[in-house]
C-alpha cells in the first residue's frame, strides 16, 4: 500500500526525488504519512483538497480490501 501511494504522489509532483511514504501500523490499523517538498505540497492537496481526498479514498479501499483501515496524512517534507 506504500508503493501505491508513493506512486501517485510522484506522477502529481514536479520533484519526485522528495517525495517520502512513512508507514506505521498496529493492529488492523494503517498509517502512511507522505512527505512532499513544499512547492508541491498544493499540487498533492489539490484544489479544494479534492485530489487529498481522492488518493485517502484509494488507499482507504485498499486497506479495506486487505481487512484493515488506512489513515493518510500529508506533510510537508524537509
Amino acid at each position: 500500500m506504500k508503493e501505491f501511494i508513493e506512486y501517485i504522489a510522484k506522477n502529481l509532483v514536479d520533484d519526485p526525488d522528495n517525495v517520502r511514504v512513512e508507514e506505521t501500523s498496529e493492529e488492523n490499523k494503517i498509517t502512511l504519512k507522505l512527505h512532499v517538498s513544499k512547492g508541491d505540497l498544493g499540487k498533492v492537496i489539490g484544489k479544494q483538497g479534492k485530489t487529498a481526498k481522492s488518493m485517502r479514498t484509494l488507499f482507504t479501499a485498499v486497506a479495506a480490501k486487505n481487512n484493515k483501515s488506512g489513515h493518510l496524512e500529508i506533510e510537508e517534507g524537509k
